[in-house]
């Protein structure tokens, strides 16, 4: 038996992911289609994933939207097909398995959505979003979406709760800052602030992609993994928008808890640079909905999303976007 095939009989035999649900997200064959949204002259990159093909009359499907972060585009974060070097990484395969219908978008400035002079900031993401979520509560046919964020994605997600409340279900903030103080990797990166104020865009190389899996603890992520994502994200050239790195190393707070009125998950790797757990639990207190949860991830740095436990991940957001409605908002 495989390494990672035992890794995933373990985690089975403990009832933390179903056996049959892990090997469905890695071989089963899906649904799938390609949109455009516009966003004034900005052609924005969505992709979608489900089980089956939709059908005329059937009950619609969960929503859950994946939000890419600063120095990846949508499809190589959320469906990365790996080779046989590495195990699955594929969220959206994962959670179209469980039955969602799983979306995800490119940035303006990322992967195939178009590229301006601008640089794609949190506030630009949010215009993203609202053009994004025009399309998919079109198509899907449902009122409100589920998010999972992680990193500036989780920024992004968040500032866009709090714009259009009316449309998020339930927010999941993965590898998540609040106001940066204390983050050893913020401290870093601001020694560049300079740049970022005055280049629209960075350098991202296999060297920089390397870096996301080692700067906080070496050994919560598969070297491979690392080159199998510089392999599917280095098509797309060797540089990204600086918005988002402004923004975290000069304007936070940029998502305000007293704001968010949905239901949060905020789930931290345990060696996460970017946020400390006081940080992150200052968050969490302000938040005003009761229907809560903060997650340590343990052996897990800044991706959670393509660590190594990234399947314990699953399992805690799959439980919390599962959860049953509450007695006082069930509609008789």
């Amino acid at each position: 038996m495989s390494a990672q095939a035992s890794r995933r009989s373990f985690l089975a035999a403990l009832g933390a992911v179903p056996a049959a649900a892990l090997q469905q997200a890695s071989s089963a064959n899906f649904w799938t289609k390609e949109y455009f949204a516009q966003k004034g002259a900005v052609r924005l990159y969505l992709f979608r994933k489900r089980r089956t093909a939709p059908r005329a009359g059937e009950t619609a499907l969960p929503v859950l939207f994946l939000v890419h972060g600063s120095s990846m585009s949508s499809r190589s974060t959320f469906d990365l097909h790996s080779t046989g070097k590495v195990g699955d990484y594929n969220m959206m395969s994962a959670f179209a398995s469980y039955g969602f219908d799983v979306w995800t978008m490119d940035f303006e400035g990322y992967g195939r959505s178009s590229s301006t002079d601008g640089n794609s900031n949190i506030a630009e993401g949010v215009k993203d979003l609202k053009a994004a979520t025009d399309l998919v509560l079109r198509e899907t046919g449902q009122t409100r979406i589920h998010f999972f964020g992680e990193s500036s994605g989780g920024l992004r997600a968040g500032a866009f709760a709090m714009a259009y409340p009316d449309r998020v279900g339930r927010l999941v903030l993965a590898a998540f800052t609040y106001t940066g103080q204390g983050s050893p990797t913020l401290a870093d990166r601001a020694k560049q602030l300079e740049f970022y104020r005055t280049h629209n865009r960075r350098p991202r190389d296999r060297d920089m992609i390397r870096s996301i899996f080692t700067r906080d603890k070496v050994g919560t992520a598969d070297p491979a993994l690392a080159e199998a994502l510089a392999d599917a994200e280095l098509q797309f050239g060797d540089s990204v928008p600086t918005g988002t790195y402004l923004d975290m190393t000069a304007n936070l707070p940029v998502v305000d808890p007293t704001k968010v009125h949905a239901p949060v998950l905020l789930v931290r790797g345990e060696y996460d640079g970017i946020a400390t757990e006081e940080d992150l639990i200052s968050f969490f207190t302000k938040l005003p909905n009761g229907d809560r949860q903060l997650t340590v991830l343990g052996g897990m740095a800044h991706s959670v999303v393509l660590g190594y436990n990234r399947e314990a991940l699953w399992q805690v957001t799959r439980s919390f976007l599962e959860r049953p409605l509450r007695h006082d908002q069930i509609k008789s």
